[in-house]
């Protein structure tokens, strides 16, 4: 298993290692999207919605979005089982005009056991300034299902969450003046100072012209004026589909819980010795029963009867040879012949001693 696993990271990044568009390596300044949020109410549930007595604020909600059309609901009491109070999430593209479409995320926030087959009711959506940016509605598609009898139940999947494609509609734009940019910066997803002087230099090779200027690790200005182009818009068009081979880090990212380990590219190991061991814990119940003779005044009697072992099992110490490049360390790596958790304990202890030059990163 761990000779597939780093044999498939072995082919991913060397992939990495090929040009990569620019538009897949930046950010460009001022085209960004605007996180949206809203709080509303989801109908038309099949008995899995908010037990009112333990959410007070679905009923709450529930009064007054029927205040506003009109139903006078002041002193009534109402319990139904077909309503969950829900937030609304989504996110404003750059660019959205008014009118367009947007995804919407909607997401329980009470104690509704499933929101599958229910219809969001007109929700706005507020950006981080508190004003109104689109209004949400529509129906939802769960992510999961759950059933119950009366001894068992059953879930796969998180019910209580769901989308709705295309559910809201943006009802205010976003003022910003991308056409007046003087400079445009490009903001490097991952910063490297030798990524950022290549881009500079194939933007400069692109215009045939100083039009690029590295700031720093993470940022590459353009100067929209040099480039002789009519909008920043043009720039960027021709900007984004130049190629450039980024450079990274070496890195080692692992996880403990599904024994995940990806190895980048440029990761190296020094010439190291080994050795591991399991430490085996067996217990084993056999119980003796004693019975009395036949028309004896006896009782039958259960004696316990247990063993306890410790075993301990392991190679030597075995060498893993330093490697030159990715296909070297995971050859090394993978003659110690052990499970990819154990291979974790492993690669901590290298790194521990020095021998990994790499950056280590546990999640």
């Amino acid at each position: 298993m761990i000779r597939f696993l780093l044999a498939f990271v072995l082919f991913a990044s060397t992939a990495l290692a090929e040009p990569i568009r620019i538009k897949d390596l930046v950010e460009f300044d001022g085209v960004r999207g605007n996180d949206l949020v809203g709080y509303g109410l989801v109908v038309g549930l099949n008995g899995t919605g908010d037990g009112l007595r333990n959410a007070p604020f679905t009923e709450e909600i529930m009064a007054n979005l029927l205040e506003r059309l009109g139903a006078n609901v002041t002193g009534e009491e109402f319990r139904p089982k077909n309503v969950a109070a829900v937030f609304v999430t989504a996110q404003l593209p750059p660019f959205a005009r008014a009118g367009g479409r947007i995804d919407v995320t909607v997401s329980a926030i009470g104690d509704a056991k499933s929101l599958l087959g229910g219809t969001l009711v007109m929700t706005p959506l507020n950006g981080a300034d508190g004003q109104i940016y689109a209004v949400a509605q529509g129906t939802i598609i769960a992510g999961g299902v759950s059933a119950q009898g009366n001894a068992a139940s059953v879930t796969q999947g998180v019910p209580t969450a769901g989308v709705i494609p295309s559910g809201a509609r943006v009802e205010r734009e976003v003022e910003f003046d991308f056409a007046g940019l003087p400079v445009l910066r490009l903001a490097l997803k991952a910063a490297d100072f030798t990524t950022a002087a290549r881009i500079e230099t194939a933007v400069n090779t692109e215009f045939g012209a100083r039009v690029a200027e590295m700031q720093d690790a993470g940022t590459v200005a353009v100067d929209i004026g040099a480039t002789g182009m009519r909008s920043p818009a043009h720039v960027l068009a021709r900007i984004e589909g130049i190629l450039v081979e980024p450079e990274t880090r070496a890195r080692v990212v692992v996880d403990q819980r599904s024994g995940t380990i990806v190895m980048g590219a440029d990761v190296r190991i020094s010439r190291v010795a080994v050795a591991q061991g399991n430490l085996t814990l067996r217990v084993e119940e056999s119980p003796l029963v004693v019975q009395p003779n036949p028309f004896a005044e006896g009782e039958t009697v259960v004696v316990p009867r247990s063993s306890a072992t410790i075993g301990k099992t392991g190679k030597g110490l075995a060498e893993v040879q330093g490697g030159t490049d990715l296909a070297e360390v995971v050859a090394g790596l993978n003659a110690l012949g052990v499970a990819p958790h154990d291979m974790i304990d492993i690669l901590k202890s290298i790194n521990a001693a020095g021998a990994l030059h790499a950056e280590f990163v546990v999640n």
